[in-house]
């Protein structure tokens, strides 16, 4: 498998340099890097036989989870705490469902939600009013404010003033949140959401980072993972199987209000000569490593 995975039985992403690594940090040899925030989004649209939710596959020279199937998303731009017409639940209401203290930072995470999504997807989580939202954004002007963004080139607030148009908070639902293992070389604070694909927009693949996008029923990429077919992180595989309950992408929306929030980190112990690795309350993702190796 690439980018120095181990080979497993299913499709869980683990690099094989974490054990050395996870016995550094115990040894108190390695200290950990203070996580960059970040936001991704679970692009919903309803199928013939149910939600598909759209992924990229990262491609394989990417340093952070190469070949690992994901969504569009990466870190907030510091920008994306500049004010900016805004729709939906108030600053201090995200806040308070994020688990942050600060309205701004809370601001700052949707907005770089919804500006990654453009970036990576071409999909836009705005409109010209506040219950309206932008039809196609497609063609040339478009193309070029989205690749002004992702050079940072262009901050999202200016984009939106300069085109007249107001964030769609509402259109987003908090799911889940993770944070990357202390003895991770790159670490990331990820909130991630879901989202409704809006009538008239259509996903494309324009993310640089990506060598493949799909709309896939979440149950039928849950089955890849499991037969090792697809790569993921645990993150990735656990919000989709949390999503498999649900019959359109409305429904997935309004379950969105009930998901736990508690930022979920891994956790790694030594056991006698063993080294266990686990995240706690997703058990399938528990791994065992030998003195002498992984087995």
């Amino acid at each position: 498998m690439s980018n120095g995975q181990s080979k497993q039985s299913n499709g869980q992403w683990y690099p094989a340099e974490w054990p050395d690594r996870i016995r550094a940090l115990a040894a108190g040899e390695l200290t950990p890097v203070t996580p960059r925030r970040a936001a991704t989004v679970l692009l919903l649209r309803d199928g013939a036989s149910g939600p598909e939710v759209h992924m990229l596959r990262r491609r394989t020279s990417m340093a952070f989870a190469g070949g690992a199937y994901a969504y569009p998303g990466g870190g907030v731009d510091p920008r994306d705490e500049q004010p900016v017409r805004w729709a939906g639940p108030s600053l201090e209401t995200w806040a308070a469902r994020l688990g942050l203290d600060d309205p701004a930072q809370a601001q700052a995470v949707v907005c770089a939600a919804v500006r990654e999504t453009f970036e990576e997807a071409g999909v836009l989580l705005a409109g010209e009013t506040t219950d309206g939202v932008v039809g196609d954004t497609t063609g040339e002007e478009w193309e070029r404010d989205r690749e002004a963004l992702v050079a940072r080139e262009l901050s999202f607030a200016d984009f939106l003033d300069r085109r007249g148009l107001v964030l769609r908070s509402d259109l987003l639902g908090a799911w889940a949140r993770w944070i990357t293992p202390e003895f991770e070389q790159r670490r990331y604070d990820t909130w991630f959401f879901v989202a409704a694909l809006p009538a008239g927009q259509r996903t494309r693949d324009v993310s640089g980072e990506a060598d493949r996008t799909v709309w896939i029923r979440p149950a039928d990429a849950a089955a890849g993972y499991d037969r090792g077919e697809l790569t993921m992180m645990p993150p990735t595989i656990s919000t989709l199987r949390t999503l498999e309950p649900y019959g359109t992408a409305a429904e997935a929306l309004v379950a969105a209000e009930a998901q736990d929030m508690a930022p979920v980190l891994a956790q790694a112990r030594l056991e006698g000569d063993e080294l266990v690795l686990s995240w706690p309350g997703h058990e399938e993702f528990t791994k065992v490593i030998p003195a002498g190796g992984e087995r």
